[in-house]
């Protein structure tokens, strides 16, 4: 795809951006370049607010950054379908149909502007919530989403996903080798620095815990080993400072499972490579694990509304739409379809719900987005 080096500083910079979140732009704007984008940003949709925001961008003019902010984070093609599977990789006509996205009032009036023809997404992360994307634009000279462009999305989104995560687990901008010990110390959860030999150096307080359980995870004459014979192989590999290709594009969620069945997420993150040489120098640790009780994520709430009453994708876009946008005509334009397109899937709404107007639809939409319902 390119020269190996260049490639794995693309890999680096990515998990640099786990420590350190200013160095995102930096981070998208390499992936935007290797994945022949124009425009690239990580994007949290909020199921209960039905609208995407934007976390950080490279690209983006700031008059269309406050435009999206303020009104058609709500319209776009993310905003009005479901989300994807984790890691699945999309365009634009796989979650709308495209002849409607291009009447719609999202591109008419902001993408097309722009010079935008297409988008590719990659989840990154799934909850009732919502969720993260990964969202590479591609304008007129670049062309629609090709298969080139999965490619390599496919390959660097597991990676961007892994520092996400490591990311929201650490919660601190900037990890200094003055303060990093300090910082790990207070999480909740467990963390274990290694060396290339896969001896433990430092563990916090939930590491330590873990490691006094010798259940999953346990010392064995200083080394960390992991009851699991392929997980533990995996996190031999990690350790033997070989830096972020290591782990490759597989382990981005390492499982093990206790004795009494509970599963335990392990999130491995190289300490050899960029700017993290100096959060692991102190403690000549290679690699850092960080380690946590699975959690089983429910579907969002418009998912579930969906599976309840046999929605398909389309009158799932027209409820939301009703709910956050209004009348029928109102909704047509801004979905770029008839008035009486939107009238016969609301027709089959009343039909599928048991609903008579629309404001019945719209008290459904907040029982499923409220923690107290059933």
């Amino acid at each position: 795809m390119c020269d190996h080096e260049k490639l794995w500083g693309l890999i680096a910079g990515i998990y640099d951006a786990a420590l350190d979140s200013a160095l995102w732009p930096e981070a998208l704007a390499s992936i935007t370049g290797f994945v022949n984008g124009r425009v690239g940003g990580l994007l949290v949709k909020d199921a209960t607010a039905k609208r995407v925001d934007v976390y950080c961008h490279a690209g983006l003019d700031p008059h269309y950054l406050k435009l999206y902010s303020e009104t058609y984070g709500r319209l776009g093609p993310v905003a009005t379908s479901l989300c994807g599977e984790v890691e699945q990789v999309a365009s634009i006509p796989e979650l709308v149909p495209y002849d409607e996205f291009l009447r719609g009032t999202f591109y008419r009036e902001w993408a097309k502007p722009q010079g935008w023809v297409d988008v590719a997404v990659g989840v990154l992360e799934k909850s009732a919530e919502g969720c993260a994307y990964l969202g590479m634009a591609r304008d007129e000279a670049s062309g629609m989403v090709d298969d080139e462009m999965r490619r390599r999305m496919a390959f660097v989104v597991p990676h961007v996903r892994r520092a996400v995560l490591i990311g929201k687990t650490l919660e601190f901008k900037r990890a200094e080798a003055a303060t990093f010990a300090d910082v790990l110390d207070g999480l909740s959860v467990g963390m274990i620095l290694i060396d290339s030999l896969g001896r433990i150096v430092h563990a916090n307080a939930a590491g330590n815990q873990i490691l006094e359980g010798a259940d999953f995870l346990r010392a064995v004459g200083g080394r960390l080993v992991a009851n699991d014979p392929q997980v533990d192989r995996l996190l031999r590999d990690a350790a033997a400072d070989s830096g972020d290709a290591a782990i490759g594009v597989k382990g981005i969620a390492l499982t093990l499972t206790a004795h009494n069945g509970e599963r335990y997420v392990v999130h491995v993150l190289p300490l050899t490579s960029g700017a993290r040489r100096l959060a692991g120098a102190a403690y000549t640790a290679t690699a850092a694990l960080f380690v946590r009780k699975a959690a089983m994520a429910g579907p969002s709430a418009p998912e579930a509304i969906a599976k309840a009453y046999r929605m398909t994708a389309t009158e799932l876009r027209v409820l939301l739409a009703i709910v956050e946008i209004g009348g029928v005509p109102e909704v047509a334009a801004a979905l770029g379809i008839a008035d009486t397109t939107v009238k016969t899937h609301l027709g089959r709404l009343f039909t599928k719900t048991g609903a008579g107007r629309q404001a019945d639809l719209v008290k459904l939409v907040a029982g499923f987005a409220t923690p107290l319902a059933g």
